[in-house]
């Protein structure tokens, strides 16, 4: 065997050693903690803990809340999709760029903002005294499930809109030819063929609802509607505290998840249609004229308004104001919050500071450990590559609190040799392991695009293996590395439900101390941050577009 052959093999177990220390045991210590309760193997002892404390009831709601958020991010999504797609309406690019501004909002902070609006006294109510019934007909189940919506379905939108791309006119037009009508070549042509995408963004709004916990702590308690996370926060963090039950809930949530990632993959592939080969094609696009294309145009907007715009004026109309009760007006407002919220010292500045700190060592080693991974799976379908990869996807899988439950088994197990847990390394550990799926994905996908004659010509001309991967390798995969850095930065620095689980004490981040001044009546300051917060990442993300930008301008 030679020195290549050798380290490649030591890199391929090194490599599945780290990911099932770091994601296989904690997962693994929930199934058993759940299954041995009372030191004796019980394996319905999670099924007998939900039905003995009536938790059957919380599981039930969690899952009906997963169909409806579907069922009304369809709603929002196909027609969105189809009129992008198949309209002059979808040369609007600016409307992409929009609707990506719910993926960089954290779910609960939309929550805060639809709550100002809509409450009794909120900004509604100031414009339209009238509203008063609209106010107490949102706070309900069904007003739960539109903010949940609004903030899902861009998901099953981009999904469902590069899918009708690539549907060729051909199909359309031989329907036609045929005799088919508008509504039957849509229910007998188009749908069949987005079958397959519908049931990957389905699975993945469905999965990413019940997984949620931003708007269940908020909007959620606030009108008595309970689910799976929610209930798993509260016996963890509340005394006393009752790992029994919250290990069962992770269990039963995480096999909930794990069902739904199999029935989707199997509708994926029997559904699964061939649509793009050699053959030029293109896809069908139609005219919208008069009442048609203006009633597309305001349902864009609409979704616009109820997705961006009211959740976002919300929060930064709170963040502005002198007195919540004195209403919107120009005197009222202020940048007090904002100067308070900065000022030298104060606890706010020390969250935001542990934000940018934690989030900056977390996405440093996720990028390190990501690479590394993404290198090792490389284009090899080997079995140990196989298994390596669905390692480092399985956080994307599984919800977030129940991969936080099982960190907090592993590194608080009393035969640990090092206790992590209470620590900032905790804290870090856990935001790389629920993000390095993104470092992962990105990397590999800018690796398998690299020739491996390139690898080849730099042995030729004598390179030795350092000087590839410096001058040859690491430029190529840098763009990937990059967006994997700036993603796991992102959503680490505005995550939630883990640092409320594991920051170690008096120690607070901007989205803890953001969710801990909105329950305590410190709305103005909580808003402050939000604003804060989302305006660094869109500011980080502007200054990285702005490089890619400069680097292909002088590529060319």
């Amino acid at each position: 065997m030679d020195s290549q052959t050798f380290f490649r093999k030591l890199g391929v177990i090194l490599a599945l050693f780290l990911l099932i220390i770091s994601i296989g045991v904690p997962l693994l210590l929930i199934f058993w903690q759940s299954i041995y309760p009372e030191q004796h193997l019980d394996w319905l002892a999670p099924i007998r803990t939900i039905a003995g404390h009536e938790l059957s009831g919380i599981l039930l709601q969690s899952i009906w809340l997963g169909v409806c958020v579907v069922a009304g991010s369809t709603l929002f999504a196909l027609p969105l999709a189809w009129i992008m797609a198949k309209t002059r309406l979808g040369e609007h690019r600016w409307v992409d760029v929009i609707l990506m501004i719910p993926f960089m909002t954290p779910p609960y902070i939309g929550s805060m903002g639809w709550i100002l609006f809509m409450q009794k006294g909120g900004y509604l109510q100031q414009w339209l005294p009238g509203a008063a019934r609209w106010s107490e007909s949102f706070f309900s189940f069904g007003g739960m499930v539109l903010i949940m919506s609004l903030h899902l379905f861009p998901f099953l939108y981009l999904l469902l809109r590069d899918a009708l791309i690539r549907i060729g006119g051909n199909l359309e037009e031989a329907g036609a030819v045929h005799g088919a009508g508008a509504g039957y070549r849509f229910r007998k042509i188009i749908l069949p063929l987005l079958l397959s995408s519908y049931g990957m963004g389905a699975m993945l709004v469905f999965v990413k609802t019940i997984a949620e916990f931003g708007t269940p702590a908020t909007f959620g308690r606030r009108i008595g509607y309970y689910v799976m996370t929610s209930e798993i926060h509260k016996y963890i963090s509340s005394w006393p505290i009752d790992f029994g039950k919250a290990t069962s809930l992770a269990s039963v949530l995480l096999s909930v998840c794990l069902v739904m990632w199999y029935m989707q993959s199997t509708v994926s592939r029997r559904f699964t249609y061939r649509l793009v080969g050699g053959k030029g094609q293109r896809s069908k696009r139609y005219s919208l004229r008069g009442s048609k294309g203006a009633v597309s145009a305001l349902y864009i907007g609409l979704l616009l308004i109820l997705s961006v715009g009211i959740p976002y004026f919300s929060v930064i109309a709170a963040s502005l104001m002198k007195l919540r009760g004195a209403g919107l007006s120009i005197d009222n407002l202020t940048l007090d919050h904002y100067k308070e919220l900065l000022s030298w010292g104060s606890v706010s500045l020390k969250a935001l500071g542990n934000s940018l700190g934690l989030s900056l060592a977390a996405s440093t080693v996720a990028v390190v450990l990501g690479t590394g991974f993404a290198l090792t799976i490389g284009k090899s379908q080997g079995r140990m590559q196989r298994v390596i990869d669905l390692f480092s996807l399985l956080p994307n899988t599984v919800p977030g609190i129940v991969m936080v439950v099982g960190l907090i088994l592993f590194w608080n197990a009393p035969w640990m040799p090092v206790t992590l847990y209470n620590t900032y390394g905790m804290v870090v550990l856990t935001y790389v392991v629920l993000f390095l799926p993104y470092t992962v994905q990105y990397v590999k996908a800018s690796f398998t695009q690299i020739d491996g004659t390139l690898f080849q010509a730099g042995q030729v001309f004598g390179g030795g293996p350092l000087l590839i991967l410096r001058r040859i390798l690491l430029p190529l995969i840098m763009p990937g590395m990059l967006a994997g850095w700036i993603m796991t930065f992102t959503i680490a620095s505005r995550e939630l439900v883990g640092s409320l689980l594991i920051l170690p004490p008096s120690m607070q981040t901007s989205a803890t101390y953001i969710f801990a001044q909105f329950e305590q009546g410190q709305v103005s300051l909580g808003m402050a941050m939000a604003v804060v917060s989302v305006g660094m990442t869109v500011v980080l993300l502007l200054m990285v577009e702005a490089m890619n930008s400069k680097r292909k301008w002088n590529a060319s």
